[in-house]
């Protein structure tokens, strides 16, 4: 490195031990494009002395080819990595850097400030203590500003440092400065940021940066480095909390030892304790807290550890051990807050994988209440989200889970959203509360059960699902198996598209986020008539895979027989008996499948249906064949 501390060279040991008891900041920057995050993160580094010699000498080569200062070093591109990032002169990604002084460690990340990338912002800003907010002190407040300033306090940041950047383009003018204090402060307390402290500087020039600036002598408060060094970190605000430790892992690798491991989320927790497993409510005592090195006699928020406890509890990854005094709540209905992060639409009633600490579960949007325009803070009415949008909204889930407000514990009330065809992270959530019908609203027990029903009718319930084109034949080739299961004595019924769509969804139009409440009403309404016994046949183009396999999750394993009526669009759109295809190709119909709205075949089907090579009968006969060959009728 260009400097290094003399320690290394008479005690590495004692040079390793001065480190592991420094303070660890992280802290993020952000702000209007060119507003110089780069270039202040860059002269960081370079005057705490944290770069290599080979690292100056590159970033001498890049600052001839890249660099915008002329014969100067060019700090930004320490921290500007991609090439796209160089050429532009823009931060796309989030750029993790660590540095470190005599006093504290630092770990900052450089986040992009395009509205494109907010999602990319969010991320790092997940895990910071401090947000540097840069302005340039030429143009003032600006929309990103309002905008960032939100996104912060949105995960919870509320250290902020105002970053009056540069100064010496306005010839640091005290009272251009102060205005723009003034402005902020003002804004600030409608997001809930209060701890603010305002820097004037020059990042390019190192004016304030380290050392105060003869520049300013109108200034008396905290150089950037100062400030950096000096923040109170409240590090021991989580051990202050109750005890929260969600299960990562049950471990047992013999007959006589049964642990729960994981990272402790707040609180602190010795043997003796009293805890309660959630969501089953069962508790028990710790009786030991194990690690690699030893038995501890206390364990603190962020260690990672395994609990033993005096009973044998039925306790499983996902849930979490809580203190018997404060346990966290339980619920499957929610209000939260979600930023989108797919170039996908959010669709309300879509099902997702909502992960919770090491908590899998599915979880379906049910309303959304509104979406916010960051830079202005207005709510707006919205039936979706889109990349990068933020909203609030009521959520679902198939399971109760334990969890805390986020603003109480971000460990145990932040989420993410997976796609479940893709597995791609769509959207992150924070938790607000639980819904009053999530405590109020309970499954009612009933004697008479599925089993008992579809007994007295002697056959077994089951789900026919035909899915296709519209004009591939699934609502004929359906009435022709209804019609001989009716004449071998089988109690059914036939949903059919149109049909419902004539009754129960019939306020239900045909955009892409209608089409997936059409299907899941659908698939509710089939659930209860299998739980009633009957052999259910539905027709309908269903043209996503994701709301088919909802569908069939709703179902035990077997209830779901999936036909896909393959059958090529060419052929579909020349039968076209209701006229369809015509008027979409005339323009005169929207998201019509096929033509303007997608259709997504069935990956594994349990039987394909090919009507070109079959009537209508032989595809009836097939179904029929299939249900014998599985047992499902005789």
């Amino acid at each position: 490195m260009a400097a290094v501390s003399e320690l290394i060279a008479v005690d590495i040991e004692g040079y390793l031990k001065q480190h592991e008891a420094k303070s660890l900041l992280r802290f993020i920057t952000c702000g209007s494009v060119d507003d110089g995050k780069s270039t202040l993160i860059g002269r960081l580094l370079h005057e705490s002395k944290s770069l290599f010699d080979d690292q100056i000498a590159t970033l001498e080569g890049e600052s001839r080819k890249f660099g915008t200062q002329g014969e100067e070093l060019d700090f930004a591109l320490l921290v500007d990595g991609l090439a796209a990032e160089r050429e532009q002169g823009i931060t796309i990604d989030v750029a993790y850097r660590f540095f470190t002084t005599d006093k504290r460690k630092f770990i900052v990340a450089d986040t992009p400030g395009h509205e494109q990338y907010t999602r990319n912002m969010i991320t790092g800003a997940s895990t910071a203590d401090v947000a540097v907010i840069l302005i340039d002190a030429r143009k003032g407040l600006l929309t990103q500003t309002y905008r960032h300033s939100y996104l912060v306090s949105l995960v919870g940041i509320r250290k902020i440092v105002l970053a009056i950047n540069k100064m010496d383009l306005v010839d640091w003018s005290q009272q251009r400065f102060e205005q723009i204090e003034r402005d902020y402060r003002e804004f600030a307390p409608r997001i809930g940021l209060e701890d603010i402290t305002a820097i004037p500087l020059s990042a390019l020039r190192g004016d304030n940066v380290i050392e105060p600036s003869a520049r300013t002598p109108w200034y008396t408060g905290p150089t950037m480095m100062r400030f950096l060094e000096t923040v109170e970190l409240d590090e021991t605000r989580r051990e202050r909390g109750p005890l929260r430790f969600p299960v990562q892992w049950v471990n047992r690798p013999n007959l006589d030892f049964r642990g729960f491991s994981g990272t402790i989320a707040s609180g602190v927790v010795r043997p003796g304790d009293r805890v309660r497993a959630q969501p089953s409510g069962r508790e028990s005592t710790v009786r030991r807290i194990v690690t690699e090195d030893g038995d501890l006699p206390i364990a603190v928020a962020g260690q990672s550890v395994t609990l033993t406890l005096a009973d044998e509890i039925d306790t499983s990854r996902g849930d979490m051990l809580s203190s018997t005094e404060s346990p966290a709540e339980v619920a499957d209905q929610f209000e939260a807050t979600i930023v989108w992060m797919s170039d996908e639409p959010l669709l309300p009633e879509r099902s997702y994988l909502l992960k919770l600490g090491p908590a899998v579960t599915n979880a379906v949007v049910t309303e959304i209440k509104y979406k916010v325009n960051v830079n202005t803070l207005d709510h707006l009415a919205a039936k979706t989200f889109e990349l990068n949008e933020i909203g609030v909204c009521n959520l679902a889930l198939d399971r109760a889970v334990p969890f805390d407000p986020y603003q109480t514990n971000a460990a145990t009330g932040g989420f993410i959203l997976i796609d479940r065809m893709t597995n791609q992270t769509v959207g992150a959530g924070m938790l607000h509360f639980a819904l009053r019908r999530a405590h109020n609203v309970h499954l009612q027990h009933v004697d008479i059960d599925k089993a008992g029903r579809s007994g007295q009718k002697g056959q077994k319930p089951v789900v026919l699902w035909f899915t296709g084109l519209s004009g591939a034949g699934k609502s004929t080739i359906a009435n022709l198996v209804e019609k001989k299961l009716y004449e071998m004595g089988r109690h059914s019924y036939l949903l059919d598209g149109d049909n419902m769509r004539h009754g129960l969804n019939r306020d239900l139009g045909f955009t892409e986020g209608d089409r997936v409440e059409n299907i899941r009403r659908v698939a509710e309404v089939a659930k209860l008539m299998v739980d009633a016994g009957l052999i259910v046949l539905t027709a309908f183009i269903s043209p996503f895979v994701s709301e088919r396999a909802m569908a069939r999750r709703s179902l035990a394993e077997g209830e779901f027989i999936e036909i896909f009526v393959d059958t090529p669009l060419n052929v579909a759109e020349q039968r076209d008996v209701k006229g369809l295809y015509k008027k979409a190709r005339a323009g005169e119909l929207d998201n019509f499948t096929g033509i303007d709205s997608p259709y997504e075949p069935p990956e594994n089907p349990e039987l394909t249906i090919n009507t070109v090579d079959c009537s209508a009968a032989q595809a009836a006969d097939r179904v029929i064949d299939h249900l014998r060959s599985h047992g499902l009728i005789k």
